[in-house]
């Protein structure tokens, strides 16, 4: 079977995919789950995202893939749309998030290991249950995540979800992306899909920039999997406003290393400040700031090609 990548229109050649952002959203609420009352929504409004999105491919955008799971606002129907509309290949992601966000009725402290595999399995081979479009086909995942951990270590019901992933990765082919924050969690996180069955040159660690300690990315690249800088642009904190710096710091020093396929750049646009209509730094943001800052840095443009398209086009390509 030649490698394919599944976005929520259909399977597509790896080769349609130029520049694409590996971690975003398109929508989600956080404070839909019983007992949170987080109030972070990134808001369900076609025409405001559609044009947001439009921002992203003006500037030689192709691809994004929208990590937003089952309870934090995933809509298969939505993403199909927005991709009809706006000629971006998007791509859906797989799972349950973090502990504190897994909705009620998927049954996470009940389900086994194997049950939980098998969900993401069928949603991929058989596309999600009441998804189907005009001509009945069902949209269906290419990516499992982001699936994260809330603190800096991993619980029970995580790690359950965690070997669920891994075991439906090696099933499928798929690759799995995390969130990891302000902590080496990451690594506990590679270490549980890999056990499963997951192979780590498929794992992608989410939000490394959060955490932005050299030994631990070159701990991660060293086993094969790659980091992925992905709160670039955002500005919720005193390191996201001022801590661009270091993460390009750190980026040089796994260049020199000569680990340019080992890396990813997003935004993960989640909320509605994040836009530009809002006051925030949109989708486009790598194309506008943050890509000429690491060219004036010193990067060339073909490891910028590389970390940009060809890296994401490795990871969302299966078979």
């Amino acid at each position: 079977m030649a490698p394919f990548v599944q976005t929520v229109l259909g399977r597509i050649d790896p080769a349609g995919l130029g520049f694409t952002l590996p971690h975003e959203h398109t929508q989600c609420q956080l404070w839909t789950i019983p007992e949170r009352f987080d109030y972070w929504e990134l808001t369900a409004d076609e025409e405001l995202v559609a044009a947001e999105l439009e921002r992203f491919r003006a500037g030689g955008g192709t691809c994004l893939v929208d990590v937003t799971l089952p309870g934090i606002g995933r809509d298969p129907a939505w993403l199909r749309g927005l991709a009809a509309r706006t000629g971006l290949h998007l791509v859906m992601g797989t799972g349950w998030y973090r502990e504190p966000y897994y909705p009620p009725d998927a049954l996470v402290d009940r389900r086994s290991v194997a049950e939980l595999a098998a969900v993401m399995v069928a949603e991929f081979e058989e596309g999600v249950p009441g998804s189907e479009g005009p001509d009945g086909a069902r949209v269906r995942p290419g990516i499992i995540g982001e699936i994260g951990v809330h603190k800096p270590w991993v619980s029970a019901q995580e790690e359950r979800v965690l070997r669920a992933c891994g075991r439906a990765a090696r099933a499928t082919g798929m690759a799995v992306t995390t969130h990891a924050v302000l902590s080496p969690v990451g690594l506990r996180q590679l270490d549980i899909l890999e056990d499963a069955g997951a192979d780590p040159r498929r794992v992608v660690i989410g939000h490394a920039d959060s955490y932005p300690v050299l030994d631990h990315w070159l701990a991660i690249v060293a086993r094969g999997a790659s980091i992925e800088c992905d709160f670039l642009g955002m500005a919720f904190t005193p390191m996201e406003r001022k801590g661009e710096p270091r993460v390009i710091e750190l980026i040089l020093r796994l260049l020199e290393r000569g680990h340019v396929d080992r890396i990813l750049l997003s935004q993960d646009v989640c909320d509605n400040s994040q836009l530009v209509f809002y006051g925030g730094n949109g989708y486009a943001y790598l194309q506008e700031a943050f890509l000429p800052r690491l060219r004036a840095a010193g990067v060339g443009e073909e490891e910028i090609r590389r970390i940009t398209v060809d890296n994401p086009r490795r990871i969302l390509s299966i078979g």
